[in-house]
């Protein structure tokens, strides 16, 4: 179920990871950020905007990961946009055969059966200098870096008070540093300074996946990120609820040591 969230946007959740797909109204149909990831989810999604008349004019996957790619058919045939980075990762990541094989070992076993992958992928680059996303509607900053992964981007919709994070700023997982780059940290560090330039401005920050934040949450996530991402850096441990005995998933401590092990070997 879509669930308003501000002024012409709305979230639907799904119940792999709280993933947040976001939905922001326009003039000739609405713009669908990060889908979602189960098949009967966007089929759920699609009917919900069928049944209030609207229709997708436009998607956009905020980073190459397999769990922001996704899309369905009832969801129509309209551009799908990433950034110029994101757009050629995923050209080379699902070129070639046996691409389908190598997205599903990525998927947890439970759920793999239950991912639709005919269309994943299927984004191309934003066009001109890839700061704007071209729709008929209000206008969405795009905020690129690298802090999660190549290709990154979170959206600023301005008028409406709304960042959409991509996997960033969330309440139930810590930052997961882009391992292929040559300096995670410092990428991570620099993408938290890009985002706090503008939240000041923000009524509403929606992470890739965990709870929706209202006013003053975007700061507060920030900081949140920034001293776990400096913990890091200087190899204490975090105090870090999102890795304590009040951790959202079981799992995240293990990903944590998981990010501190691979620091310690570079």
């Amino acid at each position: 179920m879509l669930e308003p969230v501000a002024d012409g946007v709305r979230v639907h959740v799904s119940e792999f990871c709280s993933s947040n797909a976001v939905v922001v109204d326009g003039r000739g149909g609405v713009l669908l950020i990060d889908a979602g990831i189960l098949d009967e989810e966007l089929a759920c999604l699609a009917r919900d905007l069928e049944d209030s008349g609207r229709t997708v004019a436009a998607g956009f996957s905020t980073h190459p990961h397999w769990d922001h790619l996704l899309w369905h058919a009832r969801l129509g045939d309209v551009p799908r946009y990433g950034t110029a980075h994101a757009a050629e990762l995923v050209r080379t990541r699902l070129s070639g055969p046996g691409w389908e094989a190598r997205v599903a070992s990525m998927i947890p076993a439970g759920i793999v059966h239950r991912v639709p992958m005919a269309l994943l992928g299927d984004i191309t680059a934003l066009p001109g200098d890839g700061t704007r996303i071209p729709w008929n509607g209000t206008e969405v900053r795009v905020l690129e870096h690298r802090a999660h992964a190549t290709g990154h981007a979170a959206l600023l919709v301005a008028d409406r008070g709304v960042l959409v994070a991509g996997d960033m700023l969330s309440d139930a997982l810590v930052p997961m540093l882009d391992g292929m780059g040559a300096d995670p940290i410092g990428d991570y560090l620099g993408a938290l300074d890009l985002l706090e330039a503008v939240a000041g401005d923000v009524d509403v920050v929606i992470p890739g996946h965990g709870s929706v934040g209202g006013r003053g949450c975007a700061q507060k996530r920030i900081a949140l990120d920034r001293a776990y991402v400096e913990a890091l850096r200087d190899g204490r441990e975090p105090d870090d609820p999102r890795i304590g005995a009040s951790a959202v998933y079981d799992w995240v401590p293990d990903l944590h040591a998981g990010q501190v092990e691979r620091l310690a070997q570079r």
